[in-house]
């Protein structure tokens, strides 16, 4: 219970509270000083993302890969590295997944299990080099993860070009239906919108993180390596060995994005002239949820609410969809302010100090 109120404290809980608020606000100056009217932007978002079973779907669909990027972060800032890589690790979950359904043909209570845990390797194996250059070489791992991104993307490319491609387009052939891991019960439920088990392991994966880090030996010596290398090493523990296993299972969590984005939701990989962008998006979700599990799951939810919900504000109220990325910045400027957020909520806590001393 203790380790609870640690991790889930009235700091961590108000502080991101008043900073979405005050992002919230500052967003509306913002669509004001451009001739928007910000109540009719907000509550379009909202209409879109809630009028109907088809955009509640599709809302949590583009929560999902939030979720696991989130964690992927989080789980290697906990332990005092900095995963910067994670869209990479994202990608090659994606192409490990994509080699094993596209090119194996096999039952699918086989298929689909090896797709998954291909995938998942992929991306926790490529995280693992960086691991493996910070633990031999001291090479620092957010150089080394930027430099993997772009490394993943370009090999990903050759693979599905050279190996996998469907023949006159910029795509892999098909995932075997044996592969694929939507549910069809669901996705009549929710009007055709893109539903996949991967929801669901994503929520399995906030559990798995809270329970890997404070509640097992394991979580410790990764915590304890993270806040202090040289007292762990001290202390018998094999610093250089968890550095890498950290990074591996920050990637695992990663990887396992990527996967269901292929088996869940397209069923085919593309030849990317970009990367997706949800690793990035998940080091602002795991800083807007302060790093803890369900922090990281109310951030993924945030996070892409807005951006899914952001046809809605140009529809409904012309607003242009780069006023979101306004909004969502402001966002995470204020919750990264901790001390400027907590300097605006002092007079409060102040006033209600003083009002018990009277009553006393």
């Amino acid at each position: 219970m203790e380790t609870i109120k640690k991790v889930f404290n009235k700091s961590s809980i108000l502080v991101p509270a008043i900073a979405i608020l005050l992002g919230l606000m500052v967003g509306a100056i913002a669509m004001l000083a451009g001739g928007y009217n910000p109540l009719l932007a907000y509550s379009s978002l909202l209409d879109k993302l809630f009028s109907s079973p088809y955009n509640m779907g599709e809302a949590i669909r583009a929560i999902t890969p939030l979720i696991f990027t989130g964690i992927a972060v989080a789980f290697a800032f906990r332990t005092g590295l900095f995963n910067i890589g994670v869209e990479g690790q994202f990608v090659m979950g994606m192409t490990g997944a994509t080699i094993i359904g596209v090119t194996l043909d096999l039952p699918w209570y086989i298929h689909a299990p090896l797709a998954v845990i291909t995938g998942a390797l992929f991306g926790g194996l490529w995280a693992a080099i960086a691991g493996v250059l910070k633990a031999t070489r001291g090479v620092n791992e957010v150089i080394s993860s930027i430099m993997l991104n772009w490394i993943a993307l370009f090999l990903s490319n050759y693979i599905v070009a050279t190996y996998l491609v469907e023949k006159g387009q910029q795509k892999t052939r098909p995932v075997h239906e044996s592969a694929m891991l939507t549910i069809d019960w669901l996705i009549e439920l929710m009007d055709k919108a893109r539903m996949h088990w991967g929801t669901f392991v994503a929520l399995i994966c906030i559990a798995v993180f809270y329970i890997l880090l404070w509640r097992t030996k394991q979580g410790f010596e990764l915590r304890a390596v993270g806040h202090n290398p040289d007292a762990a090493q001290y202390a018998g523990m094999n610093v250089n060995r968890t550095i890498v296993k950290s990074m591996f299972i920050s990637g695992v969590f990663a990887g396992l994005g990527g996967v269901f984005e292929i088996l869940g939701v397209f069923g085919y990989q593309t030849v990317m002239a970009a990367s997706w962008g949800y690793g990035f998006d998940g080091i602002a979700v795991a800083l807007l949820g302060g790093n803890t599990p369900v922090g990281v799951l109310l951030g993924a939810i945030l996070f892409g609410g807005l951006n899914y919900g952001s046809t809605g504000m140009s529809f409904g109220a012309g607003v242009p969809s780069e006023v979101v990325r306004i909004v969502i910045g402001s966002v995470i400027f204020f919750v990264a302010s901790h001390g400027l957020v907590k300097w605006f909520i002092k007079p409060f806590f102040i006033k209600r100090a003083d009002k018990r001393k009277e009553a006393v």
